[in-house]
């Protein structure tokens, strides 16, 4: 008896089951949010993939494309869920290009009110 692959799955539940989330939910939210898009259209979570969609994940700390490959509907290990997508994503910035948190002193205590506009101005705020 052989398994039948369907022939599309809701967006939101393959982009749980290839691990571009945590949780389901999780990616729920990111596609009502609006940072989930398949073929250069934004998804709602019940939007169907097929196998050669393109889907692209916002979020996090970077932009990930991906193409599909093969449809799950559970989520699987590791080996497999790289299996069922081609990575299109840019490489990662390196470390020393990231931007440093800026950290206060310890023990300077809360920002005077000048420095709070300076923080602000300097975040484009």
């Amino acid at each position: 008896m052989a398994v039948e692959e369907p022939s599309s799955v809701r967006v939101d539940s393959w982009v749980w089951a290839v691990r571009l989330f945590k949780s389901r939910s999780q990616a729920t939210a990111a596609c009502r949010a609006g940072h989930v898009r398949v073929n250069d259209e934004r998804a709602k979570p019940s939007t169907p993939v097929k196998v050669g969609d393109r889907v692209v994940v916002r979020g996090g700390e970077r932009e990930r494309i991906v193409v599909v490959r093969r449809l799950l509907v559970k989520r699987v290990g590791a080996v497999v869920a790289a299996e069922a997508l081609n990575d299109h994503s840019p490489p990662p910035p390196p470390v020393e290009v990231r931007a440093a948190v800026p950290q206060r002193e310890r023990g300077a205590g809360r920002p005077t009110k000048r420095e709070r506009r300076q923080l602000e101005r300097l975040r484009g705020h």
